[in-house]
C-alpha cells in the first residue's frame, strides 16, 4: 500500500510513516522543501502548488499538516495563520486528489475536537453540534475545505483528535516539567474535561480507518475515558512519583498566552466520547489515563 502523508515530520506524522514503513508499506511524504526521499512529493499551500502526477495511484492520503495552535501567543495575525495553513493546505490537497484520473481510496484530513467549544459536562460525540468560539471556527472551516474530495467520491474521514499523549513531543512533557519539579498541580479550578488518546492509538486508529471502507465524516480519535484536568494532574503526580498540590490559578496562564488562547487550550471542558471508532471495532493499546501515562513515560 501507498499512502501520502502531509505533515509527516510532526508528532503524529513521524509515528505514523515509522509505522506503515515497518508494516512493509510505501510512504510518500509531501514536502515544501527538497527532500533525500525518493518518495517525496513537492508542495506548497501558501503558493497554491502541488505535484498531482507524484499523487496518481496512491491509496490513502493522510492529511496532518498545519501550523501548530500553541506554538505562539494568539496575535491576530497568528490567528490568521491557524486558520489559513488548514484551510489552504486542506483545500489545494482536496481539489487536487479530486482532479487525479486514480485518486486515493481515502483522505483522513487532520481536524480536532476543539470543533465542539467549552461545553462543560455535556457528553459530546460525532453528531454532537459545533462551538462557537475561535477554535471551533477554526475547525468547522477546517473540515469545509476537504469538501472537493468528499464530492467527487473519495472516502473522506475527519480526524477530530484530543490531546495526545507523547512522551517526546506535543504537550505531554511540558505538562510534566512542573511535577518534575515539585510544583505540579491542576489548572484553575480543575473541573474542565480532558479528552486525550496516546500517540500510539492515535497512529492505530489512523491505520484501522484506512481499512474500514464504511467508515467516512467526523471520527473522534480519543480514548473513551476522559478526564478531568485535577485527575489529570493526580495521575501524573501518581506516575511521576510527585505530588500535585500547587494548583495553577487560572489568572497566570491567562496573562501569560492572553485570556482567549488560555481558556480555549488549556481550560476548555471537552467530554469527548469516541463512539464512532468504538462502534467500528477498533481495539484500544489504552483506555485508562494512569496506565497509559505510565507507558507513554516508560514508567
Amino acid at each position: 500500500m501507498q499512502v501520502a502523508i502531509t505533515g509527516a515530520s510532526g508528532l503524529i506524522g513521524r509515528a505514523l510513516a515509522e509505522s506503515l514503513r515497518a508494516g512493509g508499506h510505501a510512504v510518500r511524504p509531501l514536502v515544501r522543501r527538497p527532500s533525500d526521499d525518493p518518495g517525496a512529493v513537492r508542495w506548497d499551500p501558501v503558493a497554491g502548488t502541488l505535484d498531482a502526477a507524484a499523487l496518481e495511484g496512491v491509496d490513502a492520503v493522510v492529511h496532518l499538516a498545519g501550523a501548530g495552535i500553541g506554538d505562539k501567543r494568539w496575535s491576530e495575525a497568528r490567528k490568521r495563520e491557524l486558520h489559513d495553513s488548514r484551510t489552504e493546505g486542506t483545500g489545494l490537497l482536496a481539489r487536487t486528489l479530486a482532479g487525479l484520473d486514480r485518486p486515493p481510496a481515502v483522505l483522513l484530513s487532520g481536524s480536532a475536537i476543539g470543533y465542539y467549544g467549552s461545553r462543560g459536562d455535556d457528553v459530546l460525540t460525532e453528531v454532537s453540534a459545533p462551538g462557537d468560539d475561535f477554535l471551533a471556527g477554526l475547525v468547522q472551516d477546517w473540515e469545509a475545505a476537504a469538501a472537493p474530495a468528499v464530492d467527487t467520491g473519495i472516502r473522506t474521514v475527519h480526524l477530530r483528535t484530543g490531546l495526545v499523549l507523547a512522551r517526546h513531543g506535543g504537550i505531554l512533557p511540558r505538562m510534566a516539567l512542573p511535577f518534575r519539579c515539585f510544583v505540579g498541580g491542576r489548572l484553575g479550578s480543575g473541573r474542565q474535561w480532558m479528552s486525550w488518546v496516546t500517540l500510539e492509538d492515535e497512529v492505530g486508529a489512523i491505520r484501522f480507518l484506512i481499512d474500514r471502507d464504511h467508515v467516512s465524516g467526523p471520527v473522534n480519535v480519543v480514548a473513551p475515558e476522559p478526564v478531568t484536568n485535577a485527575e489529570l494532574a493526580r495521575a501524573l503526580g501518581t506516575v511521576l512519583h510527585r505530588p500535585a498540590a500547587v494548583p495553577v490559578p487560572a489568572f497566570a496562564p491567562r496573562l501569560l498566552l492572553g485570556r482567549e488562547m488560555a481558556d480555549g487550550l488549556l481550560f476548555a471542558s471537552q467530554r469527548v466520547r469516541p463512539d464512532v471508532l468504538v462502534g467500528a471495532g477498533y481495539g484500544y493499546a489504552h483506555t485508562e489515563l494512569t496506565p497509559a501515562l505510565r507507558a507513554v513515560l516508560g514508567r
